[in-house]
């Protein structure tokens, strides 16, 4: 495991990796799923689980998109919905029932859970009950198992202490609070105005009421900031204290998130300014005691993400960084994502698709894909740097029957560009991330992309830093 200790990162070197790549939550990223790929195909994925080991040995991870939102914010790129009538939400779990009960139809009843994430849009958009209805879904269905990671998305002007009461007597444990930016200018140029004071009091009243994690996201190179000014709320966030930060760059495609086009090109931070924020914003967590997970996270040290980077236990999904074990997931609502063996596969992204297949009796699965072994190969290499930072060649070798010097021999004559910068060590066992190439793990991890070194079309995500 590489050593956490942090050194100052030069503005030139951040320059000249502010490129487009990868999140890598996945391999084969979610671009290359293809709509040959079919619900029957899933269908057959998940039969094949039930009558696996995996079903024995290693337990699920669940994802349940909840796509409503009560206001509009500017920047986001999420798949939402914007409205103010909550009774949308009604239909909407009763569609998530159905597609529940399919699932259970192909894999049993009680498949154990060790990890559940609600995300969206907004999942504080649901009431108290049909929170309650939610989770009572969930169980009757799966198995939660006692130690789990149980997190949701939380939009904190959408929530009190009373509904943090709720989400406890319901077994989440783990929080994480939309900031962006605590500057009051920024915040109306986004449209998601919310005072520092009703972040710090929700936080405070979460910690007493016995999270075990708190998480708070950050966005910079949104419009209206400066460096200075993002000065300011990274002193805020480190007077909060929250026990992981999740620190992303504002991507800014007008032509794809249709929300992103009130947003005036000529407000949004120069280049410079943003390589200067995340500089500035590094510098402010390290010299905090936080340590660096890797792209975009931060967490404190005895939080159980940087525990597990210590001891290299790191695994990383479509949910992010985790510290469960690589494990199948199980994607529900709309748009959402799943991996189940070796194939991926999405949801529809609109809700009447969606609702129209499960009228029908059918998964609403419209596109994903079945792995090769090329792929598979491959995700075990990009996953071994992103997740710990290092490669054995011997693991390779033994566990897919490869000479790892002769079939990557073009990509190691990349890496060794990378070796000279000092991102990373070839040693004679395999391959070392070094402190400093720590924060560039995805540029390290592209070079293994064959897709990406193919086509070099990396306009469609977001910058690696």
């Amino acid at each position: 495991m590489i050593d956490s200790a942090y050194e100052p990162i030069s503005e030139d070197l951040i320059r000249q990796y502010d490129v487009s790549g990868p999140r890598y939550t996945s391999f084969p990223t979610a671009d290359r799923f293809v709509e040959a790929f079919t619900s029957q195909d899933y269908i057959q994925a998940l039969e094949q689980r039930r009558s696996g080991v995996a079903a024995l040995a290693l337990p699920l991870s669940l994802y349940v998109h909840i796509p409503f939102c009560e206001s509009l914010c500017y920047y986001c790129a999420c798949n939402k919905i914007i409205t103010k009538h909550h009774d949308r939400a009604a239909a909407y779990l009763r569609y998530l029932e159905v597609e529940v009960n399919l699932h259970t139809r192909h894999m049993g009843v009680g498949q154990v859970v060790s990890q559940l994430h609600l995300g969206g849009g907004s999942p504080t958009f649901l009431s108290d009950d049909e929170l309650r209805e939610l989770m009572s879904m969930l169980r009757r269905s799966f198995s939660l198992m006692p130690g789990g990671e149980y997190s949701i998305e939380i939009d904190p002007r959408t929530i009190d202490a009373g509904r943090l009461d709720v989400l406890a007597e319901l077994g989440f444990n783990r929080l994480s609070f939309g900031v962006q930016d605590f500057d009051l200018v920024v915040q109306k140029a986004v449209h998601r105005v919310q005072p520092a004071e009703q972040v710090f009091a929700l936080v405070d009243a979460a910690r007493k009421r016995g999270f075990e994690s708190i998480n708070v996201d950050l966005i910079y190179g949104l419009p209206g900031q400066t460096p200075e000014s993002f000065d300011r709320t990274l002193a805020q966030i480190n007077e909060l204290k929250p026990d992981r930060i999740a620190l992303y760059a504002y991507a800014h495609l007008p032509e794809r998130f249709k929300p992103q086009r009130r947003i005036s090109s000529v407000d949004i931070p120069a280049a410079a300014s943003k390589v200067s924020m995340l500089a500035r914003s590094m510098a402010a967590f390290m010299a905090a005691n936080y340590v660096y997970i890797g792209m975009d996270h931060f967490a404190l040290p005895n939080d159980s993400l940087a525990v597990a980077k210590r001891q290299g236990r790191l695994h990383r999904n479509f949910q992010g960084y985790s510290t469960q074990p690589d494990c199948d997931m199980i994607g529900l609502g709309v748009s959402s994502i799943g991996r189940v063996g070796a194939t991926y596969s999405q949801n529809a992204k609109t809700l009447e698709e969606y609702y129209d297949f499960l009228d029908q009796g059918q998964f609403a699965v419209v596109r994903g894909l079945a792995l090769s072994r090329d792929d598979l190969v491959r995700r075990a290499v990009i996953m071994a740097l992103m997740c710990q930072g290092q490669l054995s060649f011997e693991s390779i070798e033994l566990a897919y029957l490869i000479n790892f010097r002769q079939y990557f021999a073009k990509e190691m004559e990349i890496l060794a560009v990378q070796v000279q910068q000092g991102l990373v060590q070839f040693e004679a066992t395999g391959i070392q991330v070094t402190p400093k190439g720590w924060f560039f793990v995805r540029a390290v991890a592209m070079v293994f992309d064959r897709y990406l070194q193919a086509d070099r079309t990396r306009a469609r995500f977001s910058k690696i830093l």
